[in-house]
């Protein structure tokens, strides 16, 4: 096959692919590495590189999962509570292998819409590496991730756009 139609089928094969369909199997280091350089790929105006990403797995990726069930429950009005989304974020984030928060640096020295984009187009080149490893994921983008300032440690010039979930399939 030549280049053009192994990525031609890279693309048709790329599918957000959620939690529930993850397995247990743990994905290597160097997969993880090879997908987070894939999006420092991506083009960028002015080489402001504004994408920034922590990875959250294992025990971190256990306390963000309780920050944001905690978040949630402090969110919602008594009667708007759904038990059933609060066990769901909890299960979403245990179940994937890695989440990787997606955080937009705003530079400056570009409207901020090239950022966002650029960001988004990183994300896309992690999208197609997983779908190339056969890593299952997704892009979510909750309203409590505007709450998760301190752990994602995101400064005044910066937004956090969601989560990305990695879970071997």
């Amino acid at each position: 096959m030549n280049k053009a139609s192994i990525l031609k089928e890279i693309i048709e094969q790329r599918r957000s692919i959620f939690p529930k369909d993850y397995t247990d199997t743990e994905i290597s280091q160097e997969v993880i590495d090879e997908i987070l350089h894939s999006a420092t790929l991506a083009p960028n105006h002015k080489r402001t590189k504004p994408w920034r990403f922590k990875i959250f797995k294992g025990e971190e990726k256990v306390k963000l999962a309780l920050e944001m069930q905690t978040i949630y429950k402090a969110s919602q009005p008594e009667q708007l509570f759904l038990e059933k989304k609060y066990n769901d974020i909890g299960f979403k984030i245990n179940k994937a292998d890695v989440v990787v928060s997606i955080v937009v640096n705003f530079s400056g020295m570009v409207p901020e819409w090239e950022e966002i984009a650029a960001t988004s187009m990183a994300v896309q080149n992690m999208y197609l590496t997983c779908t190339a490893n056969n890593v299952g994921c997704y892009w979510s983008s909750p309203k409590i991730v505007d709450h998760l300032k301190e752990s994602l440690t995101i400064e005044e010039n910066q937004k956090c756009l969601g989560l990305f979930y990695m879970g071997a399939v």
